[in-house]
């Protein structure tokens, strides 16, 4: 494999830098790809260019848009006329182009998927896997070579916008559903638990020309922000950052992730970006992972307030572990930082030695050095047959992100009888009603136009029960009321006027608009006023508006027999006033395009496919809410209930019963470290029953409370999960297997067995309910450390 220590010092700077915007580089002109000066410029200065992020990112931000931006069945030649560029007027090597996949490929015509919040709700690592297959398909057919991935980040505070890209609140959860994309993007397998990360895996491993390489984001702790502030500080110890938030990244290490991408905050003063102890000591002294790490946009520029200039924010970062920049100036400075004698010229070259790998990896690089990118092999055609499979998955994936979080027997809807009965009348009510773009999330191209794969709450509903049965008044915004508050006012009571059912669907959004102000790094800068998610849109109120619960009291003091709430949103948000106030309650985390049908289907079911990813805390204020925080000696607070509304895993339907099956003799529930350590596990059965009259597909989530002396437990936490079907009336048995992932410790960033005793149950129960089992891990000598 070609390494860099024969390219000129500036040549290897220029492999390292990410500085220019995709599509800055190339323009789409007259229906052609054209290079820019911007890109002419860039090559001419470095010699070459180690990766070119965002060619085809279509946004807001990039101001791309169906009118003016590179055609999807034309993505591969627009690359080839950058690729081209680059490799004749450079020093011969090709480039990597990378970009954003955090729900889909971020570019024209990209399959937009579910945000992570939502496929955390279903619990489902197998579809999770097969999304990411054909995701990675879908956008190495483009051309595109490597996938920003969110997945790391774990959510402990509500208010951080950026909420809608984590998996869920527990570290268990991220970790499988983290590991299944990188899997089925880069087709690797993961190591069996508990092996130690193989040294050069990363580097070797080659990537299939219908993958990507994946670089897993943020690393690390960037859910534990101050205040739920983006990029503000974590301050937390080694225990808490090993357990919470370095468990989803060593998942993707062992993976084979091909790079993870540094995060914006510090942890305990230490940013991301400078930190040793994260990006060598941990990833790679202690892990064994051999990857490329590239810093979060513009965060070595951000880096001047902890350096006196940008070549030592340079200097600092690349003797962190940091590889690849992004769009920041300070690696610009590289070559005066080694000059300077605060950088040494090998610590460049071997960042240099890592982004090489990457294209060997990739086949971008020959045996014998460089290849022109005409000799690539070439990506595998669309396969329409593939394209309906993937947007089936999707929809079982929309489907699966639906909670049933209360119902008082208002589900399901009454069905379409016959001519003279064709069903109830519905007023449908709120601001998410009709808002397509209210259930994509952050970071999602423009839609097509026309868009036949998409549905809305009120799209579903006409399909189902006809436009002259469903009346619709949106009645608000997001964030307050509409400009006429008395014809908004009317138009609802007209729309509830002899209705049968008043369905209210509130939430939020993460709309970005062509007009709206942002921040160097494509972050709202300055929200616009129906905003309320996304990066960049924290809150400090997380109750939602009282423009929306004014619908759902209108509703209530109605005739309608029945008051539904749907809360399509991307945070956890308090929904006590919305239960109490509605017959039924049904949450959807921004559930993607194909969402309305998804949530309708549950609403004329009666069962949702999924459980709740994150705890509702009970009102604004009450934090942190996480069911795996620890168990506290105070009572909580005085004048709220803690430490929370619906928790983790609520979403059971109520004609289910999930219950362990108990076992004898207490020898089958004890493994020893050892046994632990060389790869045994043992086995939880858990029988299903479903008493209803319908199939029923549901995630069976194992949770424990683990006793490790000297150690204060946190009060639950989630072992493991899987998904079973249950037929109609029917029951049966899931096999859970504990392995040292599921009950080791996590508090170094990497399971460890030692000796402890775990309460384990099924129940949507913040303690230990009477069937629950122990499973003892004992020493050399049959002990536990927690009874004698």
């Amino acid at each position: 494999m070609k390494t860099s220590a024969s390219l000129p010092l500036r040549e290897r700077v220029g492999q390292i830098n990410q500085r220019l915007k995709g599509w800055e580089a190339v323009r789409w002109v007259d229906g052609a790809p054209r290079i820019t000066d911007v890109l002419r410029r860039e090559v001419d200065r470095w010699g070459g260019i180690g990766a070119i992020y965002g060619v085809l990112r279509a946004d807001p931000w990039s101001q791309v848009r169906w009118s003016n931006g590179i055609p999807p069945e034309r993505s591969a030649e627009a690359y080839l006329a950058v690729q081209e560029h680059i490799v004749t007027h450079g020093a011969g090597l090709p480039t990597l182009f990378v970009e954003e996949v955090p729900h889909g490929l971020m570019a024209l015509g990209g399959t937009t998927l579910p945000v992570n919040l939502a496929l955390g709700a279903g619990m489902d690592p197998d579809l999770t896997r097969e999304l990411a297959a054909h995701v990675a398909a879908e956008t190495r057919a483009r051309g595109t070579h490597v996938a920003l991935v969110s997945g790391l980040d774990v959510l402990r505070d509500p208010r951080w916008g950026r909420a809608e890209e984590c998996f869920g609140e527990d570290p268990a959860l991220a970790a499988l559903l983290v590991e299944a994309t990188v899997r089925g993007m880069q087709g690797t397998d993961a190591a069996a638990p508990g092996t130690r990360i193989a040294t050069n895996r990363t580097a070797t491993d080659r990537i299939a020309p219908d993958r990507v390489a994946v670089v897993a984001k943020h690393l690390a702790a960037q859910g534990a922000g101050i205040g739920g502030r983006n990029g503000s500080g974590a301050p937390i110890g080694r225990r808490e950052l090993g357990e919470i938030h370095l468990r989803p990244a060593y998942a993707a290490a062992r993976a084979g992730v091909a790079g993870f991408m540094a995060a914006y905050n510090d942890i305990d003063g230490i940013p991301c970006s400078a930190s040793r102890e994260l990006l060598t000591g941990t990833l790679r002294e202690d892990w064994g992972w051999d990857g490329l790490v590239m810093a979060d946009g513009t965060a070595i520029d951000r880096l001047r307030d902890s350096s006196p200039d940008p070549a030592t924010a340079a200097a600092i970062a690349l003797d962190a572990g940091v590889d690849l920049s992004l769009w920041d100036e300070a690696f610009t400075h590289v070559e005066e930082a080694v000059e300077r004698g605060i950088l040494d010229e090998a610590v460049v070259t071997r960042a240099a030695d890592r982004v090489l790998a990457l294209k060997h990896r990739l086949g971008l690089l020959g045996e014998s050095g460089t290849i022109h990118p005409d000799d690539a092999p070439p990506a595998p055609p669309v396969d329409p047959e593939r394209e309906r499979a993937f947007l089936a998955l999707a929809a079982r994936a929309a489907a699966q992100s639906v909670v049933v979080v209360h119902d008082a027997g208002a589900l399901p809807l009454p069905p379409v009888g016959d001519p003279a009965d064709a069903g109830p009348v519905i007023a449908l009510l709120g601001p998410n009603a009709s808002d397509l773009d209210a259930q994509l999330g952050d970071y999602t191209p423009p839609r097509p136009t026309p868009d036949p794969t998409s549905s809305t709450v009120r799209s579903a509903l006409v399909a189902r029960y006809g436009g002259q049965r469903v009346r619709v008044a949106q009645g608000s915004t997001h964030r307050g009321e509409l400009d006429d508050p008395a014809a908004a006012r009317d138009a609802v009571r007209a729309a509830l006027e002899g209705a049968d059912v008043a369905l209210v669907v509130l939430g939020g959004t993460s709309r970005r608009g062509y007009d709206d102000e942002f921040a160097d790094n494509g972050a709202i800068d300055a929200p616009a006023p129906d905003t309320t998610n996304g990066e960049g849109v924290d809150l400090a109120r997380l109750g939602l508006p009282d423009a929306q619960l004014a619908l759902l009291r209108a509703a209530r003091t109605s005739d309608a027999a029945r008051v539904i709430a749907v809360v399509i949103d991307g945070r956890p948000r308090p929904l006590d006033d919305v239960i109490a106030l509605s017959d039924a309650v049904v949450l959807a985390p921004f559930p993607g395009p194909g969402g309305g049908e998804a949530i309708t289907q549950a609403l004329t079911t009666g069962v949702g496919g999924g459980l709740l990813p994150a705890t509702l805390p009970s009102a604004d204020g009450v934090l942190p809410v996480a069911h795996d925080e620890r168990r506290e000696t105070a009572r909580g607070y005085l004048d709220a209930r803690h430490p929370a509304g619906a928790l983790f895993g609520t979403g059971t339907p109520a004609t289910v019963e999930v219950r362990v099956r108990p076992t004898d003799p207490v020898e089958s529930r004890t493994i020893s470290t050892a046994a632990l350590s060389r790869g045994e596990r043992l086995t939880v059965l858990v029988d299903v029953v479903n008493s209803s009259a319908s199939e029923v597909s549901l995630a069976v989530p194992l949770y424990g409370r683990r006793h490790e002396r000297g150690i204060r437990p946190r009060r639950r936490t989630l072992l493991t999960v899987t998904r079973v079907t249950v037929a109609a009336g029917g029951r049966t048995t899931a096999s859970l297997d504990l392995d040292l992932d599921a009950l080791g410790s996590w508090a170094g960033g990497r399971p460890e067995a030692v000796p402890a005793e775990i309460v384990a149950w099924t129940a949507s129960a913040h303690d230990p309910i009477d069937d629950a089992l122990t499973i003892r891990i004992t020493d050399e000598e049959g002990r536990t450390g927690w009874m004698s």
